[in-house]
């Protein structure tokens, strides 16, 4: 157990992993966020983006290898161009950030993702995808979650659903990897963590699983609602506890 974390908090994580995969399989994305959001409560503000990368590249790695048959590769090679100084420039950002502000900007984050209904984006070139890679990098590198940034531009770039899908997967390992690289080079001790990361990528496998068996059951426009209330809670509270800590600071 990694020091002060509880027994109850790691339980707790690592069913949130069955769960949160679970949503992810069955609705494309929201399970990332879920996960980033719980861990705001019961995980150390230090820990709470590496060990959210690390628990997601697990993921992410097992649907981008079931389908590595359907992944972009150029558009994945130039995303990764751009990732790679992004990750860097967010490792410089993360320093900078005291905690309760990072916090408060993180239910923000949280917020923002969960209402906004994103803009339609066209078609990106190569080039494009360097600087999408650059840019959501350096936002996942601070806030943790950007998943639902990159799905709205891979889904206007590719039609077609399988190939959507893989390199989603694929495009979100290669982000979690640099990330993960990037954090353990600047100093983050992973080595507490491993065990809590492996159980969570376990459970996140089985969850992956039954998700698309059980969760597509529920009618779509009230789960989704009821999804974002729940994150809207999680992330106010969130605000609430950075802006109370900068006050207190």
């Amino acid at each position: 157990m990694p020091q002060g974390l509880d027994l109850w908090v790691a339980a707790s994580l690592v069913l949130a992993s069955f769960f949160t995969s679970a949503l992810t399989a069955s609705v494309g994305i929201g399970g990332g966020v879920a996960m980033l959001a719980l861990m705001g409560y019961l995980v150390p503000v230090p820990a709470i983006i590496p060990l959210h990368g690390a628990v997601q590249l697990g993921s992410n790695l097992s649907r981008s290898a079931i389908l590595r048959s359907h992944v972009a590769w150029a558009c994945l090679a130039a995303f990764l161009a751009g990732a790679i100084p992004g990750a860097w420039a967010g490792g410089l950002a993360v320093g900078a950030l005291a905690e309760p502000a990072l916090k408060a900007m993180l239910g923000g984050f949280i917020l923002l993702i969960t209402w906004l209904k994103l803009p339609g984006l066209a078609a990106i070139s190569l080039p494009g995808f360097t600087l999408t890679g650059a840019i959501t990098t350096f936002l996942t590198m601070i806030f943790g979650a950007t998943g639902p940034f990159n799905a709205v531009v891979l889904s206007k770039t590719f039609p077609d659903r399988l190939r959507l899908q893989a390199t989603t997967a694929a495009v979100m390992s290669l982000q979690h990897l640099v990330k993960t690289i990037a954090f353990a080079l600047a100093g983050f001790a992973f080595a507490p963590w491993l065990p809590l990361i492996a159980a969570m990528i376990l459970t996140g496998f089985a969850g992956t699983w039954v998700g698309a068996n059980i969760l597509h059951k529920i009618p779509e426009k009230r789960f989704r609602m009821l999804f974002r209330i729940a994150l809207t809670v999680l992330a106010l509270d969130m605000i609430r506890r950075g802006v109370a800590g900068m006050a207190h600071g």
